[in-house]
């Protein structure tokens, strides 16, 4: 499909998802390497550590840093959409990151690999939901699901994809070849999208939002600090209650301006909708339920029966498979049924993972490993993107720009508290085993039961999103646009050229 070539309507029967695939491979080109690169990087820690000739406290900020730029610029994405253009903006953020990993894989001190990996996140923090909102606007209402399906499996299998490589890269070359990877993949990805990507009719910027734009950035990044060194050290520390309290202050205070403001940065009033709230709450579950095993899976499988890096990733493969099948099972089937019985599914399937999980020990065969990643896929494949779809086709359509940003920025903060809180309960649970075994204390058992107790933790979350799910209904869009002021909901709705 050609950029001047218009896009088949929603009542048009001869649309078909090859119609927008070569857009479509665009954005799943740029949100795979920015989600691949949150996860990538964990593994090579030690080596970094070692070629680096730096302490393990500061290679750590490679991660927060980037994850920090992140979390910064998502909140700005739908006003750059709104003033320069969806395509526009796109190609910018995908050349700006591929830039940012040029920049890394040249890096020779530790200093320098920092201030690259936040260049990378400036680019890559706009990609995911400028992404989305461009190909929510290409699908038709009754196809969505299974197109927004597709965008869906780079946010699910790239992370489970991010160890494997890494502990493949490392093995066979030098770390500097987790971000060289990038520069091609995202030149490919930008030839693409200047071909292919629509142009669309662009919605009058609003009035630069100032106050929100500067708090924004400081809530959402401080947000993400403060958990993620409550992670690495502890809720108590002195780095993590600055960042949770300033973080905090300018969240509220972010919530006060936007509220007010005729023409925010962040449209908060859909959340009014009830419909669009349980929705997001869903989604910030399954977040937390989906890091539960990305994280703590790899961690025991390293820490405790002492794989490989390499021989994790591959373990850990069929929460990958899983969820490519099902994810397009998913977005078909919520084209014909919708999201209650999928969620409904998805959220017993995955407390079923966790709750095997939860009896986890040093003789779990295998294949009671695998099993339960497999279910994780499953359940995970079923929810992740009828939830993202369902939560945006609660807004009102010329809000979409909006809702993206709104959606995204939540989840960095909902991923880091899931980070923190989950090792931090984890490393709680540790301890308090330990003080119970008494003189015979086996640091080990104790670090085994305490990964019990956290799984069976997740478990209960996912028990509750199982509960939320039964009350989930269709959205009533036309009751969302009462919820707008006349003045915005009058702003012209982007359509798309021909």
């Amino acid at each position: 499909m050609s950029p001047q070539q218009a896009v088949p309507a929603a009542s048009d029967p001869s649309f078909s998802v090859r119609s927008i695939l070569a857009p479509l491979m665009t954005v799943i080109i740029g949100m795979f390497m920015v989600i691949l690169d949150s996860t990538v990087v964990n593994v090579a820690l030690h080596e970094l550590e070692q070629e680096l000739r730096s302490t393990l406290s500061t290679i750590q900020w490679t991660i927060t840093a980037y994850t920090l730029a992140l979390s910064a610029v998502i909140p700005l994405a739908g006003w750059m959409m709104d003033k320069f253009g969806s395509k526009r903006i796109f190609l910018f953020t995908i050349a700006l990151f591929a830039l940012g990993s040029a920049l890394c894989a040249t890096a020779q001190t530790i200093d320098q690999l920092i201030i690259y990996r936040i260049i990378q996140g400036l680019g890559g923090g706009m990609v995911i939901p400028i992404g989305m909102a461009i190909i929510f606007r290409l699908a038709p209402p009754d196809r969505r699901g299974a197109v927004m399906a597709m965008i869906g499996i780079p946010m699910l299998v790239a992370p489970a994809l991010g160890p494997v490589l890494s502990g493949w890269l490392i093995g066979i070359a030098t770390w500097h070849w987790l971000f060289w990877i990038n520069v091609p993949i995202g030149v490919i990805g930008i030839l693409i999208g200047v071909k292919y990507l629509p142009m669309f009719e662009q919605n009058k910027a609003p009035a630069l939002d100032i106050p929100g734009m500067i708090l924004a950035p400081i809530a959402f990044a401080m947000l993400a600090f403060g958990v993620s060194e409550a992670g690495r050290t502890s809720w108590s520390s002195n780095l993590s209650l600055s960042g949770l309290l300033i973080g905090g202050i300018a969240l509220l205070l972010f919530i006060i301006v936007e509220l007010r403001h005729m023409q925010p940065l962040l449209e908060l009033r859909v959340f009014r909708s009830s419909d669009f709230t349980r929705g997001i709450l869903l989604m910030w579950i399954a977040q937390i339920c989906l890091y539960a095993v990305t994280i703590l899976i790899p961690l025991f499988l390293q820490s405790v029966k002492h794989f490989t890096p390499l021989q994790t990733g591959l373990t850990v493969l069929p929460q990958a498979v899983a969820a490519m099948i099902f994810m397009s099972i998913g977005g078909s089937l919520f084209d014909k049924f919708g999201a209650r019985p999928l969620t409904l599914a998805g959220f017993s399937i995955v407390a079923g993972a966790l709750l095997l999980f939860s009896f986890i020990d040093l003789e779990t065969p295998v294949i009671m490993i695998l099993l339960p990643l497999f279910m994780m896929g499953t359940g995970m494949g079923l929810t992740v993107m009828t939830l993202e779809t369902y939560v945006l086709s609660s807004a009102p359509p010329n809000l979409v720009n909006r809702v993206t940003p709104l959606t995204t920025a939540t989840l960095q903060v909902a991923t880091s508290f899931a980070v923190s809180g989950l090792t931090g309960f984890l490393t709680f649970r540790t301890r308090e085993h330990a003080m119970h075994a008494g003189p015979n204390n086996h640091t080990l058992e104790a670090a085994i039961s305490a990964y019990g107790d956290t799984f069976l933790l997740a478990a209960g979350l996912a028990i509750v999103g199982v509960v939320i799910s039964i009350i989930l209904r269709k959205p009533k869009v036309e009751v969302m646009d009462e919820l707008i002021s006349p003045d915005r909901t009058s702003a012209k709705t982007e359509g798309h050229t021909v």
